[in-house]
């Protein structure tokens, strides 16, 4: 229960982190057609997932329960795709090129198709007023 609850303090300040930085990046960018807000939060969050993941590999830092804290509350509130990252540089780093890819591949695809199918599910119900 302990741990839950550390993830889920986390979790709380990464996705209201993510609230208010996507916000003001909007705003930066309000001008671009790129989604520019996403962006910036994913490739921060893949940053920040970085730097701490070396932390702990080369310093030994971090407890298990700052690891869950920090890795799957914190950075996983902020952005979900930084343990996609961490997860497909983790193949890489093994050599695992190939699955690497297909595992890039798999979740764009298969990601933007439940998308897809989750809005034509709705849709194709009956519509209550």
């Amino acid at each position: 229960m302990k741990d839950i609850l550390i993830v889920g303090l986390g979790g709380c300040i990464g996705s209201i982190a993510r609230y208010k930085l996507s916000g003001w990046l909007l705003e930066l960018t309000a001008q671009s057609r790129w989604p520019l807000g996403t962006l910036g939060v994913n490739v921060l969050g893949c940053l920040v997932m970085g730097l701490l993941v070396g932390m702990a590999e080369r310093h030994g830092a971090f407890s298990s329960q700052a690891r869950i804290f920090l890795f799957t509350g914190l950075v996983g509130g902020f952005t979900t795709f930084s343990a996609f990252g961490l997860e497909t540089v983790s193949l890489l780093r093994r050599g695992e090129a190939w699955i690497a890819a297909g595992y890039v591949t798999a979740s764009v695809l298969l990601g933007m198709a439940a998308i897809g199918l989750g809005i034509q599910i709705i849709y194709a119900l009956p519509h209550r007023s």
